[in-house]
């Protein structure tokens, strides 16, 4: 799931790279293996701003539909069997200050 967040956070940095440089971080919510044998990914894109938010959700959502696309064609190929991709953008204003969120990545927030 950290591999996959990772996959999502690169497409978006080489999207936005000029827009939003490191306001932006991505975790996997759920990732559920279906019947056929695919997989369901549900991804959470957080941003400080609302601002960053209309960024990276570009207009009529066009931003956000490349990023999954990217994503979830790189995903596929790498895990060999097809990825549905489904990503939320969200503002939190805080997140850079949230111990929990560098645990995620093995890393200590007071380090």
């Amino acid at each position: 799931a950290l591999a996959a967040a990772e996959v999502t956070r690169e497409k978006a940095f080489l999207r936005l790279h000029q827009e939003l440089p490191y306001a932006l971080s991505v975790q996997t919510e759920s990732w559920q293996a279906l019947g056929d044998g695919s997989v369901r990914v549900e991804q959470v894109l957080s941003v400080r701003q609302d601002s960053q938010k209309g960024i990276v959700v570009g207009k009529g959502g066009e931003t956000i539909k490349a990023i999954r696309q990217a994503a979830q064609t790189e995903l596929t190929e790498s895990l060999g069997h097809k990825v549905h991709l489904f990503l939320r953008v969200k503002v939190r204003k805080k997140w850079m200050d949230d111990p929990a969120h560098y645990a995620e990545w093995g890393l200590r927030y007071d380090a």
